[in-house]
C-alpha cells in the first residue's frame, strides 16, 4: 500500500498533533474554555502563517457577498436539519441543547475571541494550512475530504457525537468553497454569518 505524499508532510503532520493535544485541553473544563480556545486559536495562526501564505484571489465585493450568501445557506440547511429531528422526535435535540449550555458564548468577550481570534483561526488553519498542504500533493476531493475528517477529529473531545459531524459537514462546505475561490476572508466571512445566526440571530436550542 502506498502511503499518499501529504502524509509525509512533516509540517503538516506536526501542526496536526499539535492541534489535537491543546483542542485535547481546551476541552476538558468548561470553566476555562473560552481562555484555552483562544490561546489555542492564536498558537495555531501563527503556526500557519510561519509555513504558508494566506490567499485571497477574489475582490472585495465577492467575497464579502459570496460569503455573506454561502454562511446563510449553511445555516439554512442546519436549521432545516434541526426541524426536522424535531418534526420526527429524534432524540439529538437533548445533545444540541447540551452543546449550547456549555459550549456557547455567554459575555462579551467571549463574542469578540470569536469573531475576532477564534473563526479566523480555524479557517486560516484547517483550510488554509491543512488543506492547502495536503492538495499539493493530492487532488481537490481528497484535500477536502481529508482535511474535513482531520477537522472533524479533534472535536470528539467534546465528548458530543453531534459537534464532529456538524464539523464534518461545515469542513466539507467550507473546503470546497475555499478550494473554488481560494479566498481565505471569503471562508472566514462564511463562518462569521453561519455562527452570528447559530449563537445569535436564530440559536438552533
Amino acid at each position: 500500500m502506498t502511503i499518499p505524499n501529504w502524509v509525509k508532510d512533516h509540517r503538516l503532520i506536526l501542526g496536526f498533533f499539535l492541534a489535537h493535544l491543546l483542542i485535547f485541553f481546551t476541552f476538558q473544563d468548561k470553566n476555562i474554555f473560552w481562555y484555552i480556545f483562544t490561546a489555542t486559536m492564536l498558537f495555531l495562526i501563527s503556526y500557519s502563517i510561519m509555513h504558508e501564505e494566506i490567499e485571497d484571489q477574489v475582490p472585495l465585493f465577492t467575497y464579502l457577498s459570496l460569503g455573506s450568501l454561502s454562511g446563510v445557506i449553511l445555516f439554512a440547511c442546519f436549521l432545516l436539519g434541526s426541524l426536522l429531528i424535531d418534526l420526527v422526535n429524534l432524540p439529538f435535540a437533548k445533545e444540541i441543547s447540551r452543546l449550547y449550555n456549555r459550549l456557547s458564548p455567554t459575555v462579551l468577550w467571549h463574542y469578540i475571541v470569536l469573531m475576532l481570534v477564534i473563526i479566523p483561526g480555524e479557517e486560516i488553519f484547517w483550510r488554509g494550512f491543512i488543506q492547502k498542504r495536503i492538495q499539493k500533493a493530492a487532488n481537490v476531493t481528497t484535500a477536502v475530504i481529508a482535511s474535513s475528517l482531520l477537522y472533524a477529529s479533534v472535536h470528539f473531545y467534546s465528548g458530543s457525537f453531534m459537534l464532529p459531524f456538524a464539523a464534518l459537514i461545515t469542513g466539507v462546505f467550507w473546503g470546497y468553497l475555499y478550494a473554488w475561490k481560494k479566498s481565505l476572508p471569503l471562508v472566514i466571512v462564511s463562518h462569521l454569518i453561519f455562527d452570528l445566526f447559530l449563537f445569535v440571530i436564530y440559536p438552533l436550542n
